[in-house]
């Protein structure tokens, strides 16, 4: 037998070893339908009280479906393009950085023009060399757990049981960060300035010079990933 017939040979025999090893896939729609029902019933049952219970239910549910089928992560748009050079992730993120610029300022915009108070002024912080040692540790520590928050949440949804033991470690590092956040407000981050854009350039100049810096990001995305497709 010649060498072509023998390795076509080797090749069917792989195959028909792989179909039989090849295991059916499970028929998961009676799941789903399960699923939905009890998250039904659990909105129902949430629908009894007078808060905003039911609200935040069908807001969280919502979210984790969009963020499992877009398979959206903080984490992977700065990690992908240094590792496999795609920046699909990173103009998305961009693109809806963008639009919560446009609609967070308007909002915060319509608390200023009546004369009310701006909210969310008590989360803008000084800048302080805390804020370079933060960004560095969560760099480090979302690249080694896989993903962020959200990344985090969602792969324990799918049932990645790893990522249930990142999640056990961001909330006991949350909560010794909260208990130790006076301390570093005191003594490190109140040592720096405090800047809202608005203040310095006006409300439609922040505006502008924020949206600017994200569409420049959002070019150098794409010439990055042109550049390592190229190459």
């Amino acid at each position: 037998m010649s060498e072509n017939g023998t390795a076509s040979t080797i090749r069917r025999s792989s195959s028909r070893a792989s179909t039989r090893r090849r295991k059916p896939k499970k028929n998961q729609i009676p799941i789903g339908i399960l699923v939905f029902m009890i998250i039904a019933v659990i909105g129902v049952i949430l629908s009894n009280g007078q808060n905003n219970t039911l609200l935040f239910w069908i807001t969280g549910i919502s979210f984790g479906f969009i963020l499992q089928k877009a398979r959206f992560c903080f984490t992977a748009s700065m990690r992908d393009p240094y590792l496999t050079g795609s920046t699909s992730l990173t103009r998305a993120v961009l693109i809806a950085f963008a639009i919560t610029t446009i609609g967070f300022t308007a909002i915060k915009y319509g608390y200023f023009k009546n004369g009310l108070p701006i909210p969310g002024m008590g989360y803008v912080v000084p800048i302080s060399f805390a804020t370079v040692i933060g960004a560095f540790l969560f760099g480090i520590g979302m690249v080694i757990a896989g993903g962020c928050a959200s990344g985090t949440l969602m792969r324990v949804g799918e049932g990645f049981w790893m990522q249930l033991l990142s999640l056990v470690f961001f909330i006991i590092g949350s909560l010794l960060g909260a208990y130790h956040f006076g301390w570093w407000k005191l003594n490190v981050i109140s040592k720096g300035k405090a800047i809202f854009l608005p203040d310095v350039f006006g409300w439609f100049g922040a505006v502008i010079i924020q949206l600017l810096i994200i569409l420049f990001l959002y070019i150098a995305a794409v010439k990055f990933e042109k550049a390592k497709t190229d190459n």
